[in-house]
């Protein structure tokens, strides 16, 4: 039998703009597609994501006649392991960013050079890769604002590939292969503890489901895209995050098509927010603890309070404050939240109730289908006020001034929070100043109360009383 190369898929579970699967079909040897997974897993939204997308991506190769070979164990011990029971040539892989995995990959890497199976591995995931984007003393940006004016400058030329026209398949060997599982294993688990059914019903973790969303973003809503983003009841938000964070499409893809569409203000907003993401990654290259770390070591003295009850009415989004639980209700029922709503909420948690922010980011990384280490750890480092280039502690995302502003007739609100839907467009920001609505909550603390509190908390932080304390948005 002729010797197969490895393509070890992990975020990019894609046939089109594949750097890895691309070199390796041009290699003329049979493929051996694979997928390893950690033992170490938790049952989150991302990780039935990633089990659905696992099921739909062995069917789509199955439909190329081929298969997704899904393995388990430590990916430095299972990969060596597949490699040699299967004689492979060469191994192919797109890279990784987090610390975890460029730490596996560069140690993979030199472990099969040295048995003689080369391993080859490409850019993908990002516009521009972390590194890559430097200071004229080539050091990382620490703004946005002249991170990205740095990257338009060098440029986008990357061109998207097209998907093999045909592919050659190997067949696994009979034994000496590590555990292995079927590709549905992972939804079938998921299925069975039952908070799963509304991710069953919002999302098709695909590529075919990837591009359709970009296609109805680019023919709806691109326009308009920097004017009514911020409005949670219109469908003017791409809703590609879940899509990039598990490769279904790529940053490549996306900004070809949309380039090629408009040359409105739309279309300006919407690639900086693709380079806000390559500039997360860039952050958390060279910040590797990101997610657990204050950026700024002064944040460190806070007085975060240990509030369970709090924390726990802010997860299933009974605060009292109708957009913000809006934005918690449907973060839990569908994986996904509005991003101004993401703000609104991170920014509650953090400033009304004193909340360590970092208890916000690991109750998004267990409840977002879009988790990514980079711009999660990032986005709540920004709200909290202690991370790169972020908001100052003192800016308090007002969640009333925040709701009459970008959910003004309370249809957002009414689909998250139907308890109050019988509320006239007024009433439905306070319903405690009506006299309350059975079955939901009054706020779980005042909104001057909380925000003195957090500005004395800072004031003692800094030790001084300068500064707009003023500031409300």
């Amino acid at each position: 039998m002729t010797s197969p190369v490895i393509v070890w898929f992990r975020h990019d579970f894609r046939l089109a703009d594949n750097a890895a699967l691309s070199a390796a079909v041009e290699t003329g040897a049979p493929l051996l597609c694979i997928y390893i997974l950690d033992d170490d897993v938790e049952e989150t939204a991302a990780y039935w994501w990633l089990g659905r997308a696992l099921e739909l991506f062995n069917i789509r190769l199955q439909e190329c006649g081929g298969a997704l070979h899904v393995f388990k164990g430590p990916a430095n011990r299972v990969l060596p392991s597949i490699t040699a029971a299967t004689k492979a040539k060469e191994v192919f892989w797109n890279r990784r960013y987090d610390p975890a995995g460029k730490e596996i990959d560069t140690k993979l890497k030199a472990e099969l050079k040295a048995s003689g199976t080369p391993a080859h591995s490409f850019a993908g995931a990002l516009l521009h890769e972390p590194w890559t984007i430097r200071t004229q003393a080539g050091q990382p940006y620490h703004v946005f604002g002249a991170y990205w004016r740095a990257a338009c400058k060098t440029g986008h030329e990357r061109p998207s590939l097209p998907a093999p026209k045909t592919i050659t398949f190997a067949t696994l060997p009979a034994t000496d292969l590590p555990p292995m599982i079927d590709a549905g294993t992972i939804s079938q688990k998921m299925r069975q503890i039952g908070w799963t059914k509304g991710l069953e019903d919002e999302w098709c973790p695909d590529e075919t489901s990837a591009h359709m969303a970009l296609e109805a973003f680019l023919d709806g809503s691109l326009d308009d895209y920097a004017h009514e983003r911020d409005m949670p009841a219109q469908p003017a938000t791409s809703r590609l995050s879940p899509f990039l964070s598990s490769g279904h499409i790529t940053p490549a893809q996306i900004r070809e098509a949309a380039v090629a569409r408009s040359h409105s203000d739309g279309l300006t907003k919407f690639m900086a927010e693709l380079g806000w993401r390559d500039f997360a990654w860039s952050v958390l290259f060279g910040c590797p603890d990101l997610a657990t770390r204050n950026l700024r070591p002064e944040f460190d003295a806070m007085p975060w309070q240990h509030n369970p009850k709090g924390l726990r009415a802010w997860q299933r989004g009974q605060t009292g404050y109708p957009l913000v639980d809006a934005g918690m209700r449907q973060l839990w029922q569908t994986g996904w939240m509005h991003n101004r709503v993401r703000m609104v909420a991170a920014s509650f948690l953090v400033k009304h109730l004193l909340i360590d922010w970092r208890e916000g980011e690991r109750w998004f990384a267990h409840t977002l289908v879009d988790y990514d280490p980079a711009s999660n750890g990032m986005n709540w480092q920004w709200v909290a006020g202690t991370g790169i280039d972020a908001a100052p502690f003192f800016r308090m995302m007002n969640p009333l001034i925040q709701s009459r502003k970008f959910d003004s007739s309370g249809t957002y609100i009414r689909t998250w929070v139907p308890e109050l839907a019988r509320l006239s467009d007024t009433q439905i920001h306070t319903p405690w100043q009506v006299g309350g609505v059975a079955g939901y909550p009054s706020p779980i603390i005042e909104h001057e109360v909380a925000r003195e509190r957090a500005l004395s908390a800072w004031q003692a932080l800094r030790g001084t009383a300068s500064g707009d304390y003023n500031a409300q948005d």
